[in-house]
C-alpha cells in the first residue's frame, strides 16, 4: 500500500515542481528582469495560498484524522505546528541564502555564488510545499472516493499556481544580471526540484511510522506559515504599507479557499 501512496505524492509532487520548470523557461521569451510591483504582487499571491492552504489542505485535515483516531488533537496539531516552524526557523538560520533584490545574504557564512544562494532562498520554502502536496496526495491514494483526491488536486493547482511565477523570480533577475539563459534556467528549475524529494520523503515516514499523518500534516503547515510571516508577506510590501501586497495577499487566500471549498 506504502508504494501505491509514493507514486501518488510523486505524481502530484512532479506537478507542482514543473510548474516550477515552465516559470523559470520564461527566461527564454523574456529579456527584463520583473518589476517590483510585479514581484509585490507573486509574492503576496504566494502568501495568500500557502496560508489557505496551510488551514484547509493541512491543519483541519490533522485535526479531523487525530479525532478519528480517538487522539487529542492538541498534541497532533499543536506539537506538530510547532515543530514545522522551529524546523524552518533552523533551516534558515542555518542555510546560506540570498533572497531575490537583496545583497545581504542569510544563514552561515559562506563563499558560495549568487546564483546558487538565490536557488536556496526559493528552495526553502518549496521544502513545505513539497511536504504538503505529497501528504495530500498520499491520503488520497490511501482513502476511499474522490473527495480526498480532488482535495489533493486542488492544493497541487494552489501550489502550481505560484510555483510558476515562481520559477521565472528566479531565473530573469540572474539573466538580468548577464547569466546566460540556460543557466538561469537550470537555476530557476532546480529550486522546485526538492518538492518531489521532500514530498515522498514525507510520505515515507508518516508511513512507516503508524498514526504519524496528523503530526506530518500539522508540521507541513507550520512550516509554510513561518515562510508566510518570515519572508514572503514582508517582501511583499517591500517594508512599505503597500496596498498591492495586501491585495495580493487576500486574493491569494481567497482563491485558494475557494478551490479547496468549492472543487475540493
Amino acid at each position: 500500500m506504502l508504494g501505491r501512496e509514493l507514486l501518488f505524492a510523486l505524481i502530484g509532487t512532479g506537478a507542482t515542481c514543473l510548474a516550477t520548470v515552465l516559470g523559470a523557461a520564461m527566461v527564454f521569451f523574456f529579456k527584463k528582469d520583473i518589476s517590483g510591483k510585479t514581484q509585490q504582487i507573486f509574492l503576496g499571491f504566494a502568501a495568500g495560498v500557502m496560508t489557505a492552504a496551510s488551514v484547509f489542505s493541512l491543519l483541519l485535515p490533522a485535526m479531523e484524522q487525530a479525532e478519528a483516531e480517538g487522539k487529542n488533537v492538541l498534541m497532533p496539531v499543536g506539537i506538530g505546528f510547532a515543530l514545522g516552524v522551529l524546523c524552518l526557523f533552523l533551516f534558515d538560520r542555518i542555510l546560506p541564502h540570498l533572497h531575490i533584490g537583496s545583497d545581504k545574504p542569510e544563514g552561515l557564512p559562506s563563499k558560495l555564488q549568487k546564483t546558487t544562494m538565490l536557488v536556496f532562498a526559493v528552495t526553502l520554502h518549496n521544502i513545505p510545499e513539497g511536504m504538503a502536496v505529497g501528504l495530500a496526495f498520499a491520503g488520497a491514494a490511501f482513502g476511499e472516493g474522490t473527495g480526498a483526491l480532488m482535495g489533493a488536486i486542488v492544493l497541487a493547482v494552489g501550489m502550481g499556481l505560484q510555483n510558476f511565477p515562481e520559477g521565472a523570480s528566479v531565473s530573469l533577475p540572474l539573466r538580468s544580471e548577464g547569466v546566460s539563459k540556460g543557466v538561469s534556467f537550470l537555476c530557476g528549475a532546480a529550486s522546485g526540484i526538492v518538492e518531489p524529494i521532500f514530498g515522498v520523503l514525507a510520505v515515507f515516514i508518516a508511513g512507516v511510522v503508524t498514526g504519524l499523518m496528523p503530526w506530518a500534516l500539522s508540521f507541513a503547515a507550520g512550516a509554510m506559515i513561518y515562510v508566510v510571516v518570515e519572508e514572503l508577506i514582508p517582501e511583499a510590501n517591500l517594508g512599505e504599507h503597500s496596498h498591492v501586497g495586501a491585495v495580493s495577499v487576500i486574493l491569494g487566500f481567497f482563491v485558494m479557499m475557494l478551490l479547496d471549498i468549492g472543487i475540493g
